[in-house]
């Protein structure tokens, strides 16, 4: 029931509830609800439920409520303390925290809810072929066929077994890397701090946070110290973000709200107080999570075509059936046998072996991935991989390596690369050597060392100057030794700088700066010349310092200054002495193996878009740099133009559709990317690691998530976690996707052939007044034994090794074509024709009788089935000398199944069972000899192919 109560917006703090309205804060204002709305909102609250509007976008925090027209971040924090009712001396009362909290409920993000244990199990019964041997096994039942009906019975259970055991698996596996651990924070409550777990935080809460802290819920800062927090997982910028007290416009995207604090980002430099706005589902992490519980979970291609297949057969058997048993009624026929051959048909169209190989072969994809540190949570996404066409990926993380190194330098001689393992050793040119120094001077980051052991710690360009100062042979530690620092000038926002005074043991002054160019270049006195001089700025110097620095950022690079002085006075606040050493620039770089990975995509006929968070000019060097190209414009497409393209609908669509790079995007634009192309049929993939990824990993075909520095929000939209965070392993992952598709075209073609010889071996023989060619039980066992174990190999196979280097199939072919259906045809022909003659020679020519002459067709049929696995071979390849060959499994298979054919026999108890005669020598010869020959005119139709359809079985498969 939804809600549709009065609201009136008030601009003052909150006090206590009026006898007909209460005072709500949200994080974007406040609101006054009526008594029957806050009681709904409370049950709802309590009872668990989402109290959120339909519309997952509207952040009203109850009902339809409107809010105050000038969101938090637009306010000062003044403005900001008076609307949610709180003094900033004092904090809540424990009182009112508590009333809140009944409104609110707990500062928590909802969990999509794990996949039950008896959810599981039934997924292993939705498939029409599972519900046809149901089906087949209540009529053998009511027939009496008991041993027909165990039968059955124990295939559909061997079945659910295999696959509920290896999802389960699978999500025990999920749940091991889903980190829930619980965070606390220090909150201001009646006017003392208190360490209390995150979850109890309130709108109006007021938090303390420093340097390493996680932020546990929306908050609008209102005192601050140089403060930075790293947001990545949230908006997708690289670069940890600057903060400020004053108020951005109120239309500011979320990138850009300096103001804010948000939930499930870090806190990288600096410290805080920031007054709660929003909590749980409120919070911009939990609305994105809202709108990733939007997505639907959509079944993949090949649940759809093995759904689609199932149907067919469904129809094809009962159709059969019916017409066999009616032909047969027509002509005079005994009841009994026809209600056995109405059984027999039945079972021989039902594949009883399919589900079984496919589920099978799909858990051995998941397994073989996982060694590769892909994490499949359920099986059918593995095939979806191989059927990808475009991936979507992140670039934080994925494409690049998630930390910032100092790439380039611009001295006064020219621009340098700042390489990893430099070349010049003992000969580093003076200005390098000076700019490396006051860098690492002017910095609070820590190395990790023998006498300190770690990780890296600090901000993170001042990791990569302390980073590039070692690479430079540079010892930091004992720079720091020969000049302690006396006086300090923090960076501030204001400011754009940090300064640093240091002495010397001999009494020699020093200063080292670093911070934004703009402000460097204007306060520094002088600059460091090309022969090692110090000369004086002009205003013309400046500019050329300036378009330097605007050049290295439309490159995509984060820029520094750093500037120095020695022999000067060292006071933090006289910079007119500081000499101008260079510009820095970092990026975040690409992972070494990913250009070879995007190469692979591309080879095999996948495109790859870049979508990010980031800025255009970052977004644009980093797909050139992996070799993405930006196709539809020099730099790719920033998200405020997507919305126009969005907005312009047809005209706007071969823009999207042409351009590789897309930045600036939010969550929103990410899912409708995702959206647009899946329209366009297109099988997409999404690629990412944060909140903001999310809802687009819902909704894509295959989500991808990682692992290890991946969101809890985001491995729970994904399909499959990459352990290792290396894109190169979904490369990997695609190959095996598309071998494992090939198999299961391969042993479909296989075991459908096999199960039409047996429909038409049976449905000719009553047609043409023959013995019943096989029994019930017969097919069944050639159903389970005979064709599953050669299926089983078929399926085990390694693939084509260029498989990478072709197109990926079209989003629209079937996994059964009209190709593949000639195929099946022709080779289920020439079975059924070995077989009834081999019928026809025992009943014409050696006599025997009708029990008798069941067996010579039921061992012909078997064992050219046995043999028909190697027409699933390569056309191309040699007869001898092939992929199915060169399969070890499949020569163990064809032992195990003519010893159970022996065994089926010879084995008193199993003959009987069967209702088989041993055959004699001269049998034996027709038998081998006939089941030979469907090898021989398999061959032969390779060669002078009758079909119109007819191309190499490999180019059929594809």
């Amino acid at each position: 029931m939804r809600f549709e109560p009065q609201h009136r917006i008030i601009a003052s703090p909150i006090a206590e509830a009026t006898p007909d309205f209460v005072v709500v804060p949200t994080c974007c204002g406040l609101i006054v609800l009526d008594k029957l709305d806050f009681q709904g909102a409370s049950a709802r609250s309590g009872s668990g439920m989402d109290t959120e509007p339909d519309d997952p976008i509207e952040r009203s925090s109850a009902g339809s409520g409107k809010v105050s027209a000038d969101p938090m971040h637009a306010m000062p924090p003044e403005a900001t303390l008076s609307q949610l009712g709180v003094d900033a001396a004092a904090g809540l009362t424990t009182a009112e925290a508590e009333r809140r909290k009944e409104v609110f409920g707990p500062n928590e993000i909802l969990q999509a809810r794990p996949t039950s244990v008896l959810t599981l199990i039934l997924r292993q019964f939705v498939s029409p072929v599972i519900w046809l041997l149901i089906a087949a096994a209540i009529v053998a039942v009511a027939f009496g066929e008991h041993s027909d009906a165990i039968a059955i019975t124990i295939v559909i259970i061997l079945n659910a077994a295999i696959g509920f055991a290896t999802e389960y698996k699978a999500r025990r596996s999920m749940d091991a890397i889903r980190t829930l651990g619980r965070t606390r924070s220090r909150v201001l409550r009646d006017g003392a701090f208190h360490t209390m777990a995150s979850s109890e935080l309130v709108p109006g809460d007021i938090v303390s946070l420093t340097a390493g802290n996680l932020v546990p819920a929306d908050l609008r800062i209102i005192e601050m110290t140089s403060l930075q927090a790293a947001e990545a997982a949230l908006t997708g910028e690289s670069m940890p973000v600057e903060k400020q007290l004053a108020p951005v416009p109120a239309d500011s995207v979320l990138a850009v709200r300096a103001s804010m604090l948000y939930k499930g980002t870090a806190i990288t430099r600096g410290d805080c107080t920031g007054v709660v706005t929003a909590t749980g589902m409120q919070t911009e992490i939990g609305r994105i999570t809202r709108l990733m519980l939007t997505a639907p979970d959509a079944p993949s291609p090949l649940e759809k075509q093995l759904q689609s297949l199932g149907g067919q057969l469904l129809w094809l058997t009962i159709s059969l059936c019916a017409l066999i048993s009616m032909i047969g009624m027509l002509a005079g026929r005994d009841v009994v046998l026809m209600i056995h051959a109405g059984i027999a048909l039945a079972v021989a169209a039902i594949p009883e072996g399919l589900p079984i190989v496919a589920t099978v072969a799909l858990a051995g994809g998941m397994w073989r991935m996982a060694q590769r540190n892909a994490l499949v949570e359920r099986m059918a996404a593995v095939e979806t991989l191989g059927s990808t066409t475009v991936i979507f990926t992140d670039k934080t993380g994925t494409l690049t390596e998630n930390r910032l190194v100092a790439a380039k330098v611009t001295l006064a001689d020219g621009r340098h690369d700042l390489p990893h393992a430099p070349t010049h050793k003992g000969k580093m040119p003076e200005g390098l050597r000076q700019l490396l120094e006051a860098g690492a001077l002017c910095n609070h980051a820590h190395m990790a060392s023998a006498a300190k052991p770690g990780e890296d710690a600090g901000d993170p360009l001042e990791v990569a100057l302390l980073r590039s100062a070692r690479d430079h042979v540079i010892d930091a530690i004992a720079l720091d030794a020969a000049w302690p620092q006396t006086d300090e000038q923090p960076f501030d926002s204001k400011a754009k700088l940090m300064v640093t005074a240091h002495r010397h043991a001999d009494g020699t002054l020093r200063l080292a700066c670093k911070g934004a160019p703009e402000r460097i270049i204007a306060v520094a006195g002088y600059a460091h010349g090309s022969d090692g001089s110090t000369v004086p700025l002009t205003e013309e110097s400046r500019q050329v310092w300036r378009e330097h620095a605007h050049e290295m950022a439309t490159s995509g690079l984060r820029v520094l200054a750093v500037a120095g002085s020695i022999g000067a006075k060292a006071d933090v606040d006289e910079l007119g002495d500081l000499v101008l050493l260079g510009l820095v620039g970092f990026r975040d770089p690409p992972r070494r193996d990913v250009p070879q990975a995007v190469k692979a995509c591309q080879d095999a006929g996948i495109r790859v878009v870049m979508v990010t968070g980031d800025h255009v000019a970052t977004a644009s060097a980093i797909s050139e740099q992996v070799g993405i190209p930006a196709t539809a414009t020099a730099s790719g497409i920033d998200g405020s133009h997507l919305d126009d393209l969005f907005a312009a609908g047809d005209d706007g669509v071969d823009e999207i559709h042409q351009s590789n790079v897309f930045a600036r995007v939010t969550p929103e634009q990410k899912l409708r990317l995702v959206k647009r192309m899946q329209a366009a049929g297109e099988i997409v993939a999404m690629t990412g690691d944060g909140v903001n990824d999310a809802p687009a990993l819902r909704q894509a075909d295959i989500g991808v998530a990682m692992g290890r520095r991946g969101t809890d929000v985001a491995r729970e939209a994904a399909d499959m976690v990459l352990l290792d965070d290396s894109f190169p392993t979904i490369v990997a992952a695609i190959a095996q996707g598309r071998v494992i598709f090939d198999n299961i075209r391969r042993f479909v073609v296989y075991l459908l052939s096999c199960n039409l010889s047996e429909v038409l071996v049976v449905a000719l023989a009553i047609v043409l007044g023959l013995p019943l060619a096989l029994l019930p039980l017969q097919i069944l066992f050639l159903n389970l034994v005979t064709d599953v174990f050669p299926a089983f190999a078929l399926a085990a196979g390694k693939g084509d090794p260029d498989i990478l280097k072709r197109a990926p199939r079209p989003p629209s072919e079937l996994l059964i074509g009209k190709r593949q259906w000639t195929i099946i045809i022709r080779h289920g022909l020439t079975m059924t024709a070995v077989a009834l003659a081999s019928l026809v020679v025992a009943v014409r020519w050696f006599g025997l009788s009708a029990h008798e002459a069941t067996t010579i067709s039921f061992l012909t049929i078997a064992l050219a089935q046995l043999f028909h696995v190697f027409n699933m071979r390569n056309t191309n390849a040699s007869l001898f000398d092939n992929d199915v060959t060169r399969n070890p499994w499949i020569w163990a298979s064809l032992i195990l199944c003519i010893a159970l054919l022996l065994m089926a026999v010879y084995v008193p108890p199993i003959a009987a069972a069967l209702q088989l005669k041993a055959p004699t020598l001269a049998a034996w010869q027709v038998i081998i000899a006939l089941a030979l020959l469907p090898i021989v005119i398999g061959r032969i139709a390779e060669i002078w192919p009758w079909d119109p359809f007819a191309k190499p079985f490999a180019v059929q498969l594809r």
